[in-house]
């Protein structure tokens, strides 16, 4: 009823449009993980060819958040929106009909600049659309559908695949939430950007200009790697495990939901550094599990490393905004298109290292269940180095922080 009564007030069907914005994002991610065997078979790609597909929605992604970024308070959030839903139409539609590898690589550009459109224009929409707490609290939640997302999407994946789908019927499904956000939005009165004073981008650009800022660009790589990593190639790292990978990927994304949703009050407990900390300690152990057992154990481990990584993007983004403000709005849209193109840089990489894998598999005699356990596991253990490099950083900057904080009080 409350629902009902919400979608006919303008900011609050501008929040709900958000949503569905944001879930076709995570559709996108998820579903298009799991089709990855049936392209394989289909098209005859290896694993590093996936990759430089998988490569353009990370690339799209910061391409268009940071162009977005700095033309929002010109264009606005309607053209910017009205954007997204085309690149995402079209994205869509050309990964249905596409004959081969090049139009996959430009449909799967145009979904992440849809999916870097969203990220551009809603959060300042909600931002702009409510204050106090109550754009606190929805703002957490429009956040949250990132891993409800590819919850859902996970399991409509494996529910496909059960029911044997061909991939673009899977595919067909991102159009949902698409339509749905299109629907919402139109005829909507978007709010103005709030302007609270004169702004200058070469103040932004001077702060950023920092030892610390740098610092954490290169944590930036490292944490959007341990994230993205084993997720994008889910089905590729556990297959032949005994556990099924869509599942995994759906627990997950669903501890990733509940974490962000409920586990505010440990950031206001610990300091970021600490708890980032925390974080890749828990990554460490989550994918180490992944690569060393089997079966039903996978769940178990799925959930370590998801309480691992949901920390991660909204303390990296905080920590900027709360200890280098200067950076401004162009700080944080650069922080999390840093993260976008560290993930890009490396899926051909990864898809590399299970070709690898898979060609030492084969020289060693193994096939069919033995020889997909094999190629995972070892693509799983030479991730490991992603969080166990983020253990070092984030205790160099726990000492920093700390260092600094004695020098202020001194």
């Amino acid at each position: 009823m409350m629902f009902t009564k919400r979608l006919f007030q303008n900011k609050y069907r501008l929040f709900y449009a958000s949503c569905f914005a944001l879930i076709t994002t995570a559709f996108s991610f998820s579903i298009r993980a799991g089709i990855i065997p049936e392209l394989q078979d289909e098209f005859g790609f290896t694993s590093e060819q996936i990759g430089r597909i998988d490569q353009m929605w990370f690339l799209g992604f910061p391409i268009s958040m940071v162009l977005g970024g700095l033309l929002y308070n010109t264009i606005g959030p309607r053209l910017i929106m009205q954007f997204a839903f085309f690149a995402h139409s079209v994205g869509i539609v050309m990964t249905v009909f596409a004959g081969g590898y090049d139009a996959l690589l430009i449909s799967t550009l145009l979904i992440g600049i849809g999916n870097g459109c969203t990220e551009a224009a809603c959060n300042p929409i909600i931002a702009d659309s409510f204050v106090g707490n109550r754009m606190n609290k929805l703002m957490n939640r429009f956040h949250m559908w990132f891993p409800g997302g590819i919850f859902l999407g996970g399991l409509i994946s494996y529910y496909a695949g059960v029911k044997i789908w061909p991939w673009q019927t899977q595919i067909w499904v991102i159009m949902i939430p698409t339509v749905i956000y299109a629907i919402l939005f139109w005829g909507q009165t978007f709010p103005k950007p709030r302007v609270s004073g004169p702004t200058s981008l070469m103040t932004n650009l001077k702060g950023m200009v920092s030892p610390l800022f740098l610092f954490i660009l290169v944590c930036m790589f490292f944490t959007a790697n341990t994230e993205f990593g084993p997720t994008k190639w889910i089905e590729s790292v556990l297959k032949g495990s005994g556990a099924q990978p869509m599942i995994v990927l759906s627990v997950v994304a669903g501890v990733m939901a509940l974490v962000r949703y409920f586990g505010g009050s440990l950031v206001a407990q610990f300091k970021q550094p600490l708890l980032l900390l925390g974080s890749s300690a828990l990554a460490v152990l989550g994918i180490y599990l992944f690569s060393t057992q089997s079966g039903y154990v996978l769940y178990i481990s799925a959930v370590i490393f998801a309480v691992g990584v949901a920390y991660y993007w909204p303390n990296m983004i905080g920590f900027v905004a709360e200890k280098l403000p200067k950076t401004g709005a162009i700080g944080l849209s650069i922080v999390g298109g840093v993260g976008m193109i560290a993930a890009a840089s490396l899926q051909p990489v990864i898809g590399r290292w299970i070709d690898t894998a898979k060609a030492e598999g084969e020289a060693m005699g193994l096939v069919e269940t033995q020889l997909e356990i094999y190629q995972g596991q070892e693509t799983l253990q030479t991730m490991i180095i992603f969080p166990l490099i983020l253990v070092g950083l984030f205790t160099i900057l726990l000492i920093w922080q700390l260092r600094a904080n004695k020098l202020k009080s001194s």
